[in-house]
């Protein structure tokens, strides 16, 4: 019994190794190498015949080879993360934090970061997660000067 698996799960392998190189092969018949000059030349190598209207009348834009292009930067993915300096500074601003600003995630910070969210009706937990943050960047630009007792 055992032989007869051994024997089916070798024809098995080896039909599927056959198969695969035949998909393969099928793969790089279909397809041609393509130079970058080739790609850039794809759109300009159509017939103006068989161009939409739209296309035939909007005039060619063709940028100059001096024109510097400016690329904007992509968003970060997910939600938006602040540094502790910027949590340190916005904790500042509202009257919660005392300390210098220094960039560590300490005792300090995370005090100043409990009493906000205890002040603010927020989940008292220390972290500064998108709700916290939320509410804390309203104060991430305003005065260091500014206390609570100010506003």
């Amino acid at each position: 019994m055992r032989r007869y698996f051994l024997i089916g799960v070798l024809l098995f392998f080896s039909v599927y190794m056959l198969g695969c190189g035949k998909k393969q092969a099928a793969l790089e018949e279909g397809q041609e190498p393509m130079s970058m000059e080739a790609l850039g030349t794809m759109n300009a190598s159509v017939p103006e015949s068989k161009l939409p209207e739209a296309a035939k009348a909007a005039p060619a834009i063709t940028p100059s080879p001096t024109a510097a292009v400016k690329l904007e930067p992509l968003p970060p993915a997910g939600p938006y993360r602040p540094s502790v300096t910027e949590i340190q500074t916005a904790l500042k601003n509202a009257g919660f934090y005392l300390g210098e600003i220094d960039g560590k995630y300490g005792p300090k910070t995370r005090r100043a970061v409990r009493e906000f969210q205890q002040a603010n009706s927020l989940a008292v937990d220390g972290k500064v997660g998108p709700r916290t943050w939320n509410r804390l960047s309203a104060h991430s630009s305003t005065a260091v000067g500014a206390t609570k007792k100010d506003k």
